[in-house]
């Protein structure tokens, strides 16, 4: 699994500095930060990936340097992919993640010790 590790430190010293616990999972390709169970934003290559609700995951994929993540062909409309180009000022990329730690705060909070059915 390859992702940047200067981009995914740059998203780690955010959370840091906000002094946010948030759990790092290899997931999707890529390396996630887990807030309360549930996933926030991760890198993926090069690029940053958001959770948002469907809705919002929408309307943000319609901004610049940003687009739907689709792996296999089939959309999945809770997360969007930020090209490298809309995270290389911190400023930016502060603001992208920020939308998707707003959004995920407001989910449950998932019991660590439950597993998902398959």
């Amino acid at each position: 699994m390859a992702f940047d590790e200067g981009l995914a430190d740059r998203v780690r010293s955010l959370f840091q500095a906000r002094r946010v616990a948030v759990l790092e999972k290899r997931m999707f390709g890529g390396l996630v930060f887990m807030l309360n169970g549930n996933m926030c934003c991760g890198v993926r290559n090069t690029e940053l990936m958001l959770r948002l609700s469907n809705e919002l995951a929408g309307d943000v994929a319609k901004r610049a340097h940003a687009r739907p993540l689709d792996p296999t062909g089939k959309r999945i409309r809770s997360l969007v992919m930020i090209s490298e180009h809309g995270t290389d000022v911190d400023q930016d990329l502060e603001e992208w993640v920020e939308i998707a730690y707003t959004f995920v705060r407001t989910l449950p909070v998932k019991d660590p010790s439950a597993k998902s059915p398959r």
